[in-house]
């Protein structure tokens, strides 16, 4: 059954606290973050150990697998959005639809286990990522689609959002 598309524009979380899951990112400095998405990504291989990982608690919300197949391509795709923000000037985000790419990638019909190895992969590559920026390149820019324009600071905490954040989703 198809999930009702999420349509609201996060970068909010940039401005006040979440009110959903608490995180509040002017309490997380940057050097947190590598720490974050890897404590995070412990977390999901323990829900992705549960019997009912493909089930979805109602007909709006995805599954704990389809939350974690998710978080792991979150953690690729600003892999390489942090890449494009180091390498070009004012780079322009592709839009990325996370509910077609589940349904294409069919998310629910994945092996949990190599969800798991992949995600944890991924963790480590994007904690990496951010780990090795130079402090002097924290300000460059890069601009979604819509115009909003995020430094390398503001990415991270924009980005760190969505794995936490989804993980109480799947905790709650």
């Amino acid at each position: 059954m198809p999930i009702t598309p999420d349509t609201k524009n996060w970068t909010w979380v940039l401005e006040r606290p979440c009110g959903e899951c608490g995180f509040d990112s002017s309490a997380v400095a940057f050097a947190d973050v590598p720490d974050l998405v890897r404590s995070n990504a412990v977390s999901w291989a323990e829900v992705l150990e549960r019997e009912n990982v493909t089930e979805r608690p109602d007909t709006e919300t995805w599954s704990a697998l389809e939350y974690s197949a998710h978080v792991r391509d979150v953690f690729r795709i600003f892999k390489v959005r942090l890449e494009q923000m180091l390498e070009f000037d004012d780079p322009r985000f592709e839009n990325w639809d996370q509910d077609a790419t589940a349904e294409a990638e069919r998310y629910n019909d994945q092996d949990p286990a190599t969800v798991a190895s992949e995600l944890s992969d991924a963790a480590a590559e994007v904690a990496n990522a951010f780990e090795t920026v130079p402090e002097g390149s924290r300000q460059r820019r890069g601009l979604r689609s819509d115009g909003s324009a995020f430094t390398v600071e503001s990415l991270a905490a924009y980005f760190i959002h969505d794995p936490i954040h989804h993980l109480h989703d799947v905790s709650a």
